[in-house]
């Protein structure tokens, strides 16, 4: 058996309502899925179908209303180390150099068990992975986009978590750095195996990082609907992908599903 057809994460009939002035809102409904043991998935599909939630829900920063999440065979009951997040716009404390922002985060995982030498070690290697050496004593405001964003992915990796989840992690950065990051994060995934969940808009992201793409219908009451398993080998080299016949139709299968079958709510 594959490792990745292990299941790791189980979502089972969640559903996420929220109270507004307007009354109940139901964000997202009747939501099922199972995710293997280091299987790279992402959530795609138009604003406001509710991916950020369930990354949240995943994440444990916000409960279900209805049904349950599980990881590694237990409910999660909230925030765990064992979950990671990358958020789009990084997170990092300005007052901190690169080195000290993931070191705080290192120091709060394994200070119990680790002695400082080998918390600081810790941080040296996140550091090396996403090859941000050479800035560990810098601030946030002296690094670019890409590199703040690479520190907060540092972070993340180095509370060793099963399963990491990215909402858009690269979402506010431009073409050249995008791209390199997500090269950077395929090579981070296959030397970790970790389990990843990433919210994306980006199709060519998707299609590129993915073993499967979970696809979304429109909000209010979203849930899933279709997911496409991308059986491109690895690793996957982003030039090579630009002229194959699979790379193109998984491509058009997420490109029809959002704008035939899922036309932009904007558009209906």
């Amino acid at each position: 058996m594959n490792h990745k057809d292990r299941k790791y994460v189980s979502v089972e009939n969640v559903g996420m309502s929220f109270a507004t002035k307007q009354g109940k809102f139901i964000a997202l409904r009747d939501i099922n899925l199972t995710i293997g043991q280091g299987e790279f998935v992402s959530l795609i599909g138009h604003s406001g179908c509710g991916k950020s939630t369930l990354l949240n829900l995943i994440a444990g920063l916000t409960l279900p209303t209805s049904g349950v999440l599980i990881c590694a065979g237990r409910e999660i009951p909230g925030p765990g180390p064992e979950r990671a997040v990358v958020f789009q716009n990084h997170s990092l404390l300005p007052w901190l150099t690169c080195f000290e922002n993931i070191y705080l985060a290192v120091e709060r995982v394994f200070a119990r068990t680790e002695l400082k030498v080998e918390l600081k070690a810790r941080t040296e290697r996140a550091l090396e992975l996403v090859g941000l050496t050479h800035a560990m004593h810098k601030y946030p405001g002296e690094v670019s986009g890409g590199m703040k964003q690479r520190v907060g992915i540092a972070r993340a990796l180095a509370m060793e978590p099963k399963v990491l989840l990215m909402d858009e992690p690269f979402g506010a950065l431009d073409a050249l750095t995008r791209a390199r990051l997500q090269d950077e994060l395929m090579a981070i995934c296959a030397a970790t195996q970790a389990t990843v969940v990433m919210v994306t808009h980006d199709v060519d992201e998707a299609v590129l990082l993915s073993d499967r793409i979970v696809m979304l219908t429109n909000g209010p009451q979203a849930t899933i609907g279709e997911v496409l398993r991308v059986d491109l080998p690895r690793p996957r080299e982003r030039l090579h992908l630009a002229h194959d016949a699979g790379y193109m139709e998984y491509r058009s299968q997420v490109i029809e599903f959002l704008y035939a079958k899922q036309q932009h709510p904007l558009a209906a």
